[in-house]
């Protein structure tokens, strides 16, 4: 008896299970991430690298350029055809010009000999402002007064210093705000009789509150023998004292009704030397 043919039923084609496709994409995801870390990573160390090119080309372009110049700053550099020394120095001159007055401030660059690397001189920042500050002085014209003063009283004129904040008058007094070495002067004219037989004497003194005033310098009349009514002389005196801050000085004679206060005639100063 002949059984019926009937063909083998074909095998399930195998899927990919779920978890192999998880992993696996996790697998793609994580490398995507990293090589998009490391082309980043890699793309600034590159650029740092370039800026460090170009600072050392630059350093060794500024190198060149100084040891021409100090080359042909030789009698040998400038025999040399190779360099064009004149073109050379006058680039240089015009750096240093760069930023103003070149024949006034000092050259900002030190040519060393031998093989060291040339290095930039810059000025103290103190120094600068000691250049541009204006100088500390004082000058000042005597006035006149109705009645004999033990200390010479004084004015400022048009023409005279006066230094604002570091030196100050009061009461016929100067007042230095800062210490240092200064020269102090003064002039008086004055009236001489043939009746007065004292010696007419400037005075300069220091100021000190707490104790008796010193004596700074002296200043002594020869007697007139003229017979007129008034003749006019003077005294001048000068010297260069150390001040501390807050210091004050004067001026006093021994009779201020003799004082002549003409255009001029009687005056008292003071600057700093250093």
């Amino acid at each position: 008896m002949n059984e019926p043919y009937s063909p083998a039923t074909p095998r399930p084609i195998s899927s990919t299970s779920p978890s192999t496709m998880k992993m696996l994409m996790g697998f793609l995801a994580v490398f995507v991430v990293a090589q998009t870390i490391g082309t980043v990573l890699f793309c600034l160390y590159l650029h740092m690298k370039m800026d460090k090119m170009e600072d050392v080309l630059s350093l060794n372009e500024d190198y060149i350029f100084l040891r021409k110049v100090q080359k042909c700053q030789t009698a040998e550099g400038q025999k040399s055809t190779l360099l064009d020394c004149e073109k050379i120095l006058k680039g240089f001159q015009d750096l240093q010009c760069k930023d103003g007055g070149a024949s006034k401030e000092e050259p900002k660059f030190e040519m060393r000999r031998g093989h060291e690397h040339p290095q930039l001189m810059h000025k103290n920042e103190t120094s600068v402002e000691a250049e541009k500050r204006q100088p500390i002085a004082a000058h000042l014209a005597g006035q006149k007064s109705d009645r004999e003063v033990s200390v010479l009283e004084w004015k400022t004129t048009m023409y005279g210093p006066m230094t604002k904040n570091l030196i100050s008058y009061q009461e016929g007094k100067l007042k230095v705000e800062e210490a240092g070495f200064y020269y102090i002067y003064s002039q008086v004219s004055f009236c001489t009789k043939t009746a007065t037989s004292a010696p007419f004497t400037l005075y300069i003194y220091l100021y000190l509150p707490m104790e008796e005033d010193r004596l700074l310098l002296k200043g002594l009349d020869t007697h007139s023998t003229s017979t007129s009514t008034c003749e006019l002389q003077s005294i001048r005196e000068g010297g260069v004292f150390e001040l501390r801050k807050g210091d004050m000085v004067f001026v006093n004679v021994t009779d201020s009704t003799r004082v002549n206060y003409k255009h001029g005639s009687t005056y008292f100063g003071i600057f700093k030397l250093k």
